[in-house]
C-alpha cells in the first residue's frame, strides 16, 4: 500500500543532541533532503523530542578485547525446580542443571581469557536491559486454554500466577537459561565476535538488575559463561524477575513475566562511569515499563552521546510501546542511531495502521533515526534509511521457535556495524542468517558452532575498512 505520508524529512531541532554517525566507507551518509518536513507522530511533542534531521554519519567503532563464548541454556526437570520457583524459593534452593556441550567446551578453553577480561579500556558494546530468567519449554494449545492464558501474548504475571502455572508444567522438562531479549542479543554478538576472522574479539557486558536470590546468581553466572559480562551488584534482599515461555507446534510464543522486587534500574556513578567506557549502548524497551527507570534511560543516553557512543534502542513489544510511547520517542527523537523493531512494532511507532507496510515504516523511521531495521517474519526485512529501505530476502528454514528471533537479528546488525561492514545488503543477510538458524532451534541462544561458521561464512562480505584501532585510540566522532 502506498503510504501517504511526505518523503523527504529534515526535522526540526535538536541536530546538536545528535552525534554524527561512521564516516568510514563502511557507512553511507545519511544526510536527508532539507526540502520538505515529514510529520512527527501525534503523540509526540517534537518541541519536546525533535531530531536533528538524520544529518549524521554511524559514528567509528572499535574493536577490541579478549573474547570467548559458551552456550548458557541449562535443561532443567520441572519438578526440581518449579515447585521452588512457585514457592519463591523461600527455602534457599538452589537451580539444578546441565551444563552443555558447547558451554563447557569454551569454558575450558577460556577460563584464563575470561579473568583479564572483566575490566577492559572499553566495551564495545553495553546492554541496558531486564535481567530476567527464563523458563521455555513446548505445551500444546490445550495447556494454555486450560489455564486461561491467550495465545501468542506476553502478560505480566503476579508470583502468584506465576506459581500456577509452573505447577501445571510439573512432569515436564524445560530449559532454565539467564533470558531477556537483550542478553539473547548480546550473547549471540559475543559468540560472532568470539569466532570472526581477522578481527578481535569483542568485549560485550550488560548493566540492570537482579536480585541476591538464588535465580540473581544464576543470572550472573550462566551470563560470565557465555562471555557476556554482568556488570551490576545484586539488590540486597531483592527478588529476581522471571519469564515463562511456552512455545506451542506452531512455533508460537506465550510469554509470562514476573518482574520481581529487583526491577527498577537506578542511574548512579558507576552505571555513568561504564557508558562512557563504551562504543555502543543497547537500550532494551521492555525497560520503559519499570518504575522510574525511563529517567535512568535518558540519563543513560545523554552521557553515551557526551562520550561518543552510539545509541541502539530495542523496540522490545508492541504493548510496551502503547503504554511508554512517549519516552519511546524522547530517546529516538534525541538519541538513537539505530532502532531495532518488527513490522508491528514499527507500525505502532509510526501510529501506521496495520494495513501499512513495513516498508513504509522503515522509510518514515529512517528521517528520524539515521539506521533502522525492521524484521517481517518470514517474509523478510528491511534496514531503513534516509527516507528509503533496503529489502532483505528472508533466508529458507522449517521454524521450530520463533523465540529469539528478533534478539538474533539484532545480533547480525551491530556485528556488522561493529565489524565495519561497507556492505549494508550483507549484514542485512547475515542478520538473516542468524536469526534463521535460531528459529529452526528449540532455544532462543545462537549455539557457537553455528557462530563460529556464520562469522566465517561472512568473513569476505564484511570488508574491515580501517575504523578499528587496535592500539584503543578513542571511539570518535566526525
Amino acid at each position: 500500500m502506498a503510504s501517504s505520508y511526505p518523503l523527504p524529512c529534515a526535522c526540526r531541532g535538536a541536530a546538536s543532541r545528535r552525534r554524527l554517525l561512521p564516516s568510514s566507507p563502511s557507512y553511507l551518509l545519511l544526510r536527508a533532503p532539507s526540502s520538505s518536513l515529514v510529520p512527527a507522530p501525534r503523540r509526540w511533542s517534537s518541541e519536546r523530542s525533535s531530531c536533528g534531521g538524520a544529518a549524521s554519519f554511524l559514528g567509528r567503532m572499535r574493536r577490541k578485547s579478549p573474547w570467548r563464548d559458551g552456550r548458557k541454556d541449562s535443561r532443567v526437570s520441572s519438578c526440581g525446580v518449579a515447585g521452588s520457583l512457585g514457592g519463591g524459593l523461600a527455602d534457599g534452593s538452589s537451580i539444578l542443571g546441565e551444563e552443555e556441550e558447547d558451554e563447557v567446551e569454551e569454558a575450558q578453553e577460556d577460563d584464563e581469557a575470561l579473568e583479564s577480561s572483566f575490566s577492559p579500556e572499553r566495551w564495545d558494546v553495553l546492554g541496558l536491559g531486564q535481567a530476567m530468567v527464563d523458563f521455555s519449554g513446548m505445551v500444546d494449545d490445550g495447556f494454555l486454554q486450560r489455564l486461561g492464558i491467550e495465545k501468542g501474548t506476553r502478560k505480566v504475571v503476579n508470583h502468584e500466577e506465576r506459581g500456577r502455572v509452573l505447577q501445571a508444567m510439573d512432569g515436564c522438562s524445560y530449559k532454565a537459561a539467564a533470558g531477556g531479549s537483550l542478553s539473547n542479543t548480546l550473547v549471540a554478538l559475543s559468540r560472532l565476535g568470539r569466532h570472526s576472522i581477522g578481527g578481535r574479539d569483542l568485549k560485550v557486558a550488560m548493566a540492570g538488575s537482579v536480585g541476591s536470590d538464588p535465580f540473581g546468581g544464576f543470572y550472573r553466572a550462566k551470563l560470565r559463561r557465555a562471555n557476556v559480562n554482568f556488570l551490576s551488584e545484586p539488590v540486597k534482599d531483592g527478588t529476581t524477575g522471571t519469564v515463562i515461555v511456552l512455545t506451542t507446534p506452531d512455533a508460537q510464543r506465550t510469554m509470562l513475566a514476573y518482574q520481581g522486587t529487583s526491577s527498577t534500574v537506578l542511574y548512579d556513578s558507576s552505571l555513568a562511569s561504564l557508558i562512557s567506557k563504551t562504543n555502543i549502548l543497547v537500550v532494551e524497551g521492555y525497560l520503559f515499563e519499570l518504575p522510574d527507570t525511563a529517567r535512568t534511560i535518558m540519563k543513560a543516553c545523554e552521557v553515551a552521546r557526551e562520550s561518543g557512543a552510539l545509541v541502539a534502542v530495542t523496540a522490545s513489544d508492541v504493548s510496551c510501546i502503547r503504554r511508554c510511547f512517549d519516552h519511546f520517542w524522547e530517546i529516538i527523537g534525541g538519541y538513537a542511531d539505530i532502532v531495532f523493531a518488527n513490522s508491528a512494532e514499527a507500525r505502532a511507532f509510526c501510529e501506521f495502521s496495520p494495513a501499512e507496510s513495513p516498508v513504509a515504516a522503515a522509510r518514515y523511521l529512517s528521517h528520524f533515526v539515521p539506521l533502522v531495521s525492521v524484521t517481517d517474519g518470514p517474509q523478510g526485512s528491511y534496514i531503513g534509511l534516509k527516507g528509503e529501505a533496503i529489502y532483505i530476502p528472508p533466508t529458507a528454514c522449517s521454524p521450530v521457535d520463533t523465540c529469539g528471533a528478533g534478539d538474533a537479528y539484532a545480533s547480525g546488525i551491530l556485528y556488522g556495524v561493529l565489524r565495519g561492514t561497507s556492505d549494508l545488503k550483507s549484514m542485512g543477510m547475515l542478520a538473516s542468517r542468524v536469526a534463521s538458524i535460531v528459529v529452526a532451534q528449540q532455544g532462543t541462544r545462537l549455539r557457537v558452532n553455528d557462530a563460529r561458521e556464520l562469522a566465517s561464512s561472512f568473513a569476505d562480505s564484511f570488508e574491515c575498512s580501517g575504523v578499528y584501532s587496535d592500539s584503543g585510540s578513542d571511539f570518535s566522532a566526525f
